[in-house]
């Protein structure tokens, strides 16, 4: 029986990738948006769980649905692990992917090459009206790009270059991408436990 499951996030960008990666679950992926929530929480975690937790907590208490919520950025080691949790906001509230791209090369211009290692980071929380919580993880290491690159994805994906593909994320096909992304590894961990334990979440959910 198909029960619905909550994505706590109305971004295009993310809604389309999650509903690549959980494909063939017995789940029908909502949004707050479709739900009627328009309210958003404010993200004051100092973590990516923290946050994560935060997103799917609110969500599953509003509308009562189990609620899958993640949390993810770019950490890079010229910065000091900047912007982290931060990403989204790292230009400013109101910036557009184009501008926090240059933003970040800005801080990044003079680095060296071999100075410009990075990576995503992804925590992704699975609440329960039940009160049940878990959290899965995922990372994909690279360097930053000394500029944008690609026309797939979205946020840093232009400027994370993947050696091994020879490539940014965002010149990757979307199912290359989910195989290898750190939300596509936290994602098949979240599959992986709805398949391994149906009775049970359906129980509890």
């Amino acid at each position: 029986m198909e029960r619905k499951l909550l994505l706590a996030t109305n971004n295009p960008g993310k809604v389309r990738e999650y509903r690549a990666l959980l494909q063939g679950l017995p789940w029908r992926l909502t949004t707050p948006g479709e739900e009627g929530v328009a309210e958003e929480p404010e993200e004051t975690g100092t973590t990516f769980e923290e946050n994560a937790l935060l997103k799917a907590r609110y969500y599953a208490a509003r509308t009562g649905l189990p609620t899958l919520a993640d949390d993810s950025g770019l950490e890079v080691d010229a910065l000091a692990g900047e912007p982290g949790v931060r990403s989204a906001r790292y230009a400013g509230a109101e910036a557009t992917d184009e501008e926090r791209l240059r933003f970040l090369l800005a801080k990044l211009a003079g680095v060296p090459w071999e100075r410009r290692t990075a990576r995503f980071r992804c925590v992704i929380a699975l609440v329960w009206p039940s009160g049940r919580e878990e959290t899965f993880q995922g990372a994909l290491e690279g360097y930053v790009a000394e500029g944008p690159q690609g026309k797939n994805g979205f946020g840093y994906d232009p400027v994370m270059y993947l050696p091994r593909w020879r490539s940014t994320v965002a010149q990757l096909d979307l199912s290359t991408k989910n195989l290898v992304s750190h939300r596509g590894q936290a994602a098949r961990q979240v599959a992986e436990r709805l398949r391994r334990e149906p009775e049970v979440v359906g129980e509890r959910a």
